[in-house]
């Protein structure tokens, strides 16, 4: 029945855009808000949103790329809803692994014809048939899209956004936005609505689509897409701004049951990634130094704890908003702000001996790379990576921990490829500017992060 009902309404529409009752485009401005925008994908499952003006009928029509335009399907209506911020996610299941998608949006019954063409992936089928896939990542974070009524005066502190461009250049499979992905600003804070009106303003920036609709996006939140800034769990309207994430973003899970929040995992190709919450159970960053004083609370570090434990991934990559390892910065750090997460994590990671282990974080507005290797067990990284499009930091600290010639305090992003077997998989780090020029690169090897014999 489903198919038959894809059939039907393909045809239905085609007929109707053949016999002009309905134009075959559509001024994006009219209706289309934002998007559309791909978010999780798994090997025959993907979810794509996107966001309206108004209250709109919403469907996809896809196919492969390598199929003819009558292999195309429909998906059912969805509907935007002034309740959700005319926001929708549309799941599409039942496709096959390791497939480029075409896809086109519907709206009221009117198909858009969009300056680029989106498109998504399925994940490929590789387990018990092929080495895994090589595939690469564009992590980012600290987006901010100027909004001068609202800004603060003078200089602008947003710029250089084609490098949104140049991301699309590289066609990464998959995009990790690391925090502060929008700004709220002061006439935000104090107001749902207005944290909305926020979300909608920063997704909307023109030259932010073509990306959205053309890579896969996952993310997790800083202090300023869910707050004031250092916001922490006293902030009285977080469980507006969880909603809010849970809208404007379409990761495969939020939290756990009875542990609210936007930390899950995911897997991509034969690499974990786990992604945390750090505002939404953390103590002020002025707390007392005792046993209490938490950036992820004890469910949190817990699941995250068992579930390196129960990875078998070579590369296990932990994404956070803040640094973790750099104990030697006066800002936000798990190692110098909250000691006993800090302490804990390191702790367990070499107490079970779990391999692997790479961490992944924004903030800074700055970029480097960090090395810190426990006594007895291997050398732990750490890749951060900012600002996308904020302003850079001009400060100058000293971190004994970066490896020379990766300090970035301009606007960039950070790319990670995994290649080669399934019994060498490598890691390339490569960190581009806004005209998409390669500043630096490193490269790590999974067998290099393993802890030594017994």
């Amino acid at each position: 029945m489903r198919y038959l009902f894809s059939w039907i309404a393909l045809l239905w529409l085609l007929a109707r855009i053949a016999a002009a009752q309905i134009p075959a485009t559509l001024p994006v401005a009219e209706l289309l808000r934002a998007g559309p925008m791909n978010g999780y994908a798994t090997q025959r499952e993907v979810v794509v949103w996107l966001q309206t003006w108004a209250p709109a009928q919403v469907q996809l029509l896809y196919r492969q790329e390598d199929q003819p335009e009558d292999s195309a399907r429909i998906t059912p209506p969805y509907f935007t809803t002034p309740e959700t911020d005319y926001t929708v996610h549309i799941p599409i299941g039942y496709l096959e692994p390791g497939q480029r998608y075409l896809y086109n949006v519907i709206l009221n019954d009117t198909l858009l014809r969009l300056p680029y063409q989106p498109h998504f992936q399925t994940q490929p089928l590789w387990q018990w048939r092929t080495d895994p896939p090589t595939f690469t990542v564009a992590a980012v974070s600290c987006f901010y899209v100027n909004d001068p009524p609202y800004d603060r005066p003078g200089q602008p502190y947003g710029g250089d956004f084609e490098l949104l461009t140049q991301l699309v250049q590289y066609q990464p499979d998959l995009m990790l936005w690391l925090g502060d992905n929008t700004y709220l600003r002061e006439p935000d804070f104090g107001s749902p609505a207005m944290m909305s009106y926020r979300y909608a303003h920063t997704r909307s920036h023109p030259l932010l689509q073509a990306l959205l609709a053309t890579t896969h996006h996952y993310a997790i939140w800083d202090d300023h897409d869910y707050g004031p800034n250092d916001a922490d769990r006293s902030y009285v309207f977080k469980g507006a701004a969880l909603r809010l994430f849970q809208q404007y973003w379409a990761n495969p899970t939020y939290g756990l049951p009875g542990v609210p929040g936007v930390f899950t995992q995911f897997s991509w190709g034969d690499v974990d990634f786990f992604l945390l919450d750090d505002r939404f159970y953390r103590s002020p960053n002025d707390a007392p130094e005792d046993t209490s004083k938490t950036m992820w609370g004890k469910a949190q570090l817990e699941w995250l704890i068992d579930a390196l434990t129960s990875s078998r991934a070579p590369f296990k990559i932990v994404a956070n908003g803040n640094q973790i390892l750099n104990r030697y910065t006066r800002f936000e750090s798990v190692a110098a702000r909250f000691p006993q997460d800090y302490e804990r994590l390191i702790g367990e990671i070499v107490r079970r001996r779990i391999s692997g282990v790479v961490f992944l974080t924004g903030d800074r507005h700055h970029t480097e790379l960090m090395r810190y290797q426990p006594e007895g067990f291997y050398p732990l990284y750490e890749i951060t990576t900012s600002p996308l499009t904020a302003g850079p930091s001009t400060i100058q600290e000293e971190n004994p921990l970066r490896l020379e010639g990766t300090l970035l305090q301009e606007r960039n992003a950070v790319l990670l490829t995994f290649s080669g077997p399934r019994t060498d998989r490598v890691l390339t780090l490569r960190a581009i500017d806004a005209r998409g020029t390669v500043r630096w690169t490193y490269t790590l090897r999974a067998r290099e992060l393993r802890p030594p014999e017994r």
